[in-house]
């Protein structure tokens, strides 16, 4: 089986070292190549690749049109039955390429999850971790998946490709992987999750960051649910809750905003904080086993991330 992984990179110089280095040293007697796509980088990034001398290497580069466009040319020339993805800024574990492949014993599955830990220590990044974690746990209660992040990702060559690859209409990470899991999902292929498959990822070092981040999340969601309605509703990955809480910060601004004309939005506004808070119940349990100082924060951290998302939510609908 020979496997390709692609490596989409802008203004990457500080990791795509650590990230090269993790891959050439697979343990696998698997053949492989790497393909490097430098999505129009203006510092470095070139020049660190350049550094690193091996055969398996491909550099590509193309001008600075997003890590949707960037995935889709490494994969149109990339020669593996098996196309994985990782991001520039993801270190991978000795084992991570032959876990990867496992589940491909099955001929059933079409694509592969792998996931996500840290070594930060900062808030934002452990308060990151524990809610990806949470979904994960979410993901392996699933019956049927149907998503996968492209941070540590794998497709048969042929799905990929009759699926068109990734939406490239997503100009910035902002959906283009969940877009195309839907659309496997929804074509009856496999998705499968292998959280043996680990990458080190350097989450948001800030909460500012992180929450800028939540924004532009949302802010392209309208773009992906216009694409597959029946996923605003549910998928193997959002937590129902963070839907909840979010309608619970519409119901709390509605209920400011009317509290002049009729006391009993007063009584709306109570309701919605209270609703909020107990819907974070389930996370704050989740991450007290994980990290008290996360979980004591969470009630105040998830309400930024009602607001950030709620706002992001509005703000994409409107620009379409």
């Amino acid at each position: 089986m020979l496997a390709s992984i692609i490596i989409p990179a802008h203004n990457s110089e500080k990791t795509i070292s650590g990230c090269l280095n993790s891959l050439i040293n697979q343990q696998t007697e698997k053949k492989f190549e790497i393909i490097i796509v430098d999505d129009g980088s203006i510092d470095s990034t070139a020049k660190e690749i350049k550094k690193i001398k091996n055969t398996k290497i491909k550099y590509l580069c193309q001008k600075n049109s997003g890590p949707a466009k960037a995935r889709n040319l490494g994969a149109k020339k990339s020669n593996g039955n098996i196309i994985l993805f990782i991001d520039s800024d993801c270190v991978a574990e000795k084992n991570w390429l032959e876990e990867m492949l496992k589940p491909f014993s099955d001929k059933n599955v079409a694509a592969v999850q792998g996931a996500y830990k840290t070594k930060q220590k900062e808030f934002a990044a452990q308060f990151s971790q524990i809610e990806i974690e949470e979904r994960y746990e979410r993901m392996e209660k699933a019956k049927k998946l149907d998503w996968v992040g492209s941070y540590s990702a794998a497709y048969r060559a042929e799905v990929f490709r009759k699926m068109n690859g990734f939406d490239e209409s997503f100009p910035i990470a902002s959906g283009e992987d969940p877009e195309l899991s839907y659309k496997i999902s929804e074509k009856g292929y496999k998705i499968s999750l292998n959280s043996k498959a680990i990458v080190y990822h350097s989450h948001p070092k800030t909460l500012l960051q992180y929450l800028k981040t939540k924004f532009f999340r949302a802010y392209y969601r309208p773009r992906m649910y216009s694409k597959h309605k029946a996923k605003m509703i549910s998928d193997s990955y959002t937590p129902q809750t963070l839907k909840l809480q979010i309608l619970c910060f519409y119901a709390l601004i509605l209920g400011i905003v009317l509290i002049p004309f009729s006391g009993i939005w007063a009584y709306i506004v109570l309701s919605s904080i209270l609703a909020h808070l107990l819907l974070g119940t389930n996370f704050f349990i989740f991450a007290l086993k994980k990290n008290f100082l996360v979980a004591a924060a969470s009630p105040t951290v998830l309400f930024l991330r009602s607001v950030v998302f709620g706002i992001g939510l509005v703000w994409g609908k409107l620009n379409g």
